[in-house]
């Protein structure tokens, strides 16, 4: 199975809205992007609004060239934005305001009835949607029920331990993702990875997309966005090479 890389553009709003400037432009930023080699572009609309504005993920929508994922919050507002934009893929994802970064994965048991409700909803669109959950089996069990043919495993855990600790958070996310491919669910994996974290989760061979943004963008700092992706990439058919 081939691993593709969407890339998570949300940051270069963040230095936008640092300043309530009308740069840097997004819309450049995703066409390098996409001239990289990326096969989806990333975006989540918050409620808070912090980054992504709803302009963007218009303007985004009309001129993308390659899939467009949007994340956001399992809300009448955000589902109702979703709809009328219309993007390939909708990643329904959890969202607290106070947060600096989406913290841990969608609790589809305690949230079943409001995940499934958006669920539908999205998927009477033609949407495509993913659920960014944790890498547990029990929350795994949910997905068929609520209806979502893909999920995204959360590695926001084993991105920050370190030693024995970030061992065991990979099997976990090893163990997840075999059970999901099992039950004939697509998983793909995103949150905290960067160029030395990467590999070892692009190496699951039953993982078929990586969401990475924030790395992306710090790395683009130094050698511009278009090689930041490459690099990225390249690093991606290593670990399947």
């Amino acid at each position: 199975m081939s691993l593709e890389l969407g890339v998570n553009i949300d940051h270069i709003a963040t230095i936008r809205q640092a300043r309530g400037t009308m740069y840097p432009d997004l819309l450049e930023a995703m066409k390098l992007v996409e001239d990289a080699g990326a096969h989806a572009i990333t975006i989540h609309l918050r409620e808070d609004r912090r980054h992504i504005q709803d302009a963007d993920v218009y303007a985004i929508k009309k001129h993308c060239q390659r899939r467009l994922n949007l994340e956001l919050a399992a809300t009448d507002e955000m589902v109702a934005i979703a709809c009328d934009v219309a993007p390939s893929d909708a990643c329904v994802v959890p969202e607290k305001r106070e947060e600096l970064t989406t913290e841990g994965g969608l609790d589809v048991i305690g949230l079943f009835d409001r995940i499934k409700k958006s669920t539908q909803t999205l998927n009477k669109e033609g949407i495509r949607i993913s659920l960014f959950i944790e890498p547990s089996i029990e929350h795994i069990k949910r997905v068929p029920d609520i209806g979502a043919p893909v999920i995204e495993l959360h590695t926001g855990t084993y991105a920050n331990a370190t030693g024995d600790a970030q061992k065991r958070e990979f099997e976990r996310i090893v163990a997840a993702t075999e059970y999901a491919d099992e039950q004939g669910i697509q998983v793909n994996a995103g949150h905290g990875l960067d160029y030395n974290n990467t590999q070892i989760i692009a190496a699951i061979p039953q993982i078929k997309e990586l969401n990475i943004g924030h790395s992306i963008v710090a790395r683009a700092v130094f050698v511009g966005i278009k090689q930041a992706t490459q690099e990225m990439l390249a690093l991606l058919e290593q670990a399947r090479g």
